[in-house]
């Protein structure tokens, strides 16, 4: 099958322009949000002692949905106001990150969708209990790193319990890291200085949360200097981080709505990798 040649960037106020300026396909100015709407969810897993709560921001374009987590309760009065009927051109400017975000990654789901021709396999995901699909989302995500003992310590920013608990299952250390702090599953301290923690971890696994707080860069700039291999999981910016694969990237699950939580069917993730090097089986 050939791939279609989707462009790399290295910024994300590279991408925003290069959107702009129809490189992806056709103009965001002429293309409008039908449809905003938050997902809140709370969840505490049977046999888990902690539990946690998600809310997330998401725009339909056409028939692609595009999204951004936020902590609960921070989204702006009035966004989802903003953002139905509006072009994702003027989106892109908005004042809300969520809100860019979820514009950006609309838009980019709608003109470059997950498809093996656009360099993503499908990852399917068996239904069942909550627990029983974070397991399974989370031993796909982690099998994105390289295989092996190359990988010693992995910084890990978004702390998901079941990611940590995929790494342990593979003997594999982590450096838990999330700006809200608190402990692991096992009573670890979660650190919320992940640049802090770059120098003392080979690889990275980081959550698309990164790209709507904008702690997404510093994390790139890091392992374009060092070559680390660098893993996304992302609902937020699904489609977003796919287009860093390449530089400074390694692999990516992109999982747009609806997430594996969402219901106990089956669901599908979709892996981008690079075709030779760190993170691929090629």
């Amino acid at each position: 099958m050939t791939v279609a040649a989707v462009p790399t960037v290295h910024s994300v106020a590279e991408l925003h322009q290069r959107v702009l300026a129809g490189e992806f396909g056709p103009g965001p100015a002429g293309l409008r949000i039908s449809l905003a709407f938050t997902t809140t969810q709370a969840v505490r897993h049977q046999g888990r002692s902690s539990g946690y709560r998600n809310e997330v921001l998401s725009l339909r374009l056409a028939g692609a949905v595009g999204s951004c987590a936020v902590e609960p309760g921070t989204l702006p009065d009035g966004a989802l106001d903003d953002c139905v009927g509006t072009d994702v051109a003027h989106l892109l400017e908005h004042p809300s990150p969520a809100v860019r975000t979820a514009a950006l990654d609309a838009y980019l789901a709608h003109v470059v969708p997950h498809t093996p021709a656009n360099g993503a396999l499908p990852h399917r995901l068996p239904p069942g209990g909550s627990l029983e699909k974070s397991r399974a989302r989370a031993r796909a995500v982690v099998g994105l790193l390289p295989p092996g003992p190359a990988v010693h310590r992995v910084l890990v920013v978004g702390v998901v319990n079941s990611l940590l608990e995929a790494l342990r299952e593979r003997g594999t250390g982590y450096v838990p890291c999330d700006l809200k702090g608190g402990t692991t599953e096992w009573g670890e301290p979660v650190l919320t200085d992940a640049q802090a923690e770059l120098d003392g971890c080979d690889a990275l696994l980081a959550s698309g949360m990164t790209l709507g707080n904008d702690t997404f860069e510093p994390l790139l700039e890091h392992v374009r200097a060092t070559g680390k291999p660098f893993v996304l999981f992302a609902q937020t910016g699904s489609a977003v981080l796919p287009r860093f694969l390449g530089a400074g990237v390694t692999a990516v699950s992109a999982e747009p709505y609806p997430f594996f939580w969402l219901d106990g069917g089956p669901g599908v993730l979709h892996h981008y990798r690079l075709p030779h090097g760190p993170g691929s089986s090629a």
